[in-house]
């Protein structure tokens, strides 16, 4: 009897007040029924034009028949049109930025043997010295 009184004496001074079984049900129902009142089902759905679209195929072992597309030649046509390289599509470079590398043949043929122009990895006796170190070290 007195922990109850205790109890009671702590929610007055707090403000708190503790909800028994048939409160916390009549709160539960009537967020249901609020919910209820502004649930709409949407059946009205579109794909986002801005988003990759990833398309997935069949299941090999699949029943279901494959639906028969027609081929659209010009949409083709276009599709691969626009995957080209840019100096395959124009004869000129349309913005500035491609001016800079419209031309990118090599000026002068490319010889694997000239020094000049080909810095291959060498070892001396100091670099192999220092790579046995290291691994002797590890």
């Amino acid at each position: 009897y007195v922990r109850r009184q205790v109890a009671r004496s702590q929610q007055a001074m707090t403000g708190k007040q503790t909800r028994d079984f048939i409160q916390q049900n009549a709160i539960h129902v009537e967020m249901i029924r609020k919910e209820q009142r502004h649930h709409r089902l949407h059946t009205e759905f579109s794909i986002n034009p801005h988003r990759k679209l990833h398309v997935l195929a069949d299941k090999p072992m699949s029943r279901n028949s494959e639906e028969v597309i027609e081929e659209n030649s010009d949409f083709i046509k276009a599709f691969h049109n626009a995957r080209q390289e840019p100096t395959k599509k124009y004869t000129s470079p349309v913005t500035e930025s491609q001016e800079l590398g419209w031309l990118s043949a090599s000026l002068i043929p490319s010889n694997r043997d000239d020094r000049r122009f080909n810095f291959y990895r060498c070892s001396t006796d100091i670099t192999k010295y220092k790579e046995s170190a290291l691994r002797s070290s590890n």
